[in-house]
């Protein structure tokens, strides 16, 4: 008979997220996530398999965390154009923060995982279509209510959108110039 577990599998898994997200997954020792998460190595393979496991329940718990919280803030009442500048703007401000690791964990994990593991692109994969098409439906949105011109078509312009976010999420790492990074922000929502 299999003992219970004597940890909170998601702060555990929420822990190990934020080791991946400030380290990458190479450089993440099973020392360090059994640090940060306060469980033995042994429990810690038992409960989630081997670190790659691991780092994919991380990725998941981004997506249920974070991806969730900017789709659902393009969801939010109020001006289309609103709505996709103030997620802008708090991206910049946070990774601007100390309060967060640098930049996006699901770029952070393209770049280092993506190329090479199917699994951890298709989780990325998910990521990356979610916040497009909640981008592509206030798009779209603003197309109807006349807030943004009738032109162009609602899904390319939605990835453009996309392309500078993430390309302010990585600038924002060496940028330090907020309104450098507003004026970029502006320039984007000019061109909707």
């Amino acid at each position: 008979m299999a003992r219970p577990r004597k940890f909170d599998e998601t702060h555990a898994v929420g822990s190990a997220m934020y080791a991946f997200w400030r380290q990458g997954y190479r450089a993440t020792s099973t020392r360090d996530l059994s640090d940060c998460t306060g469980v033995g190595p042994s429990s810690l393979y038992n409960a989630f398999g081997d670190k790659r496991q691991l780092y994919l329940r991380a990725l998941r718990h981004y997506y249920g965390t974070h991806t969730v919280m900017q789709t659902e803030s393009l969801r939010v009442p109020g001006s289309a154009r609103g709505r996709i500048r103030n997620l802008m703007v708090h991206a910049i401000d946070v990774d601007l923060s100390d309060d967060e690791p640098a930049g996006c964990f699901a770029i952070n994990a393209l770049m280092e995982m993506g190329h090479s593991d199917s699994d951890v692109n298709d989780e990325l994969s998910r990521h990356f279509s979610a916040v497009e098409d909640a981008l592509c439906e206030t798009i779209t949105e603003g197309k109807l209510s006349g807030e943004m011109g009738p032109g162009g078509d609602a899904r390319v312009q939605a990835r453009q959108v996309l392309s500078t976010y993430y390309g302010l999420r990585v600038l924002a790492r060496i940028q330090k110039d907020r309104k450098a990074l507003l004026d970029v922000v502006e320039s984007a929502l000019d061109a909707l």
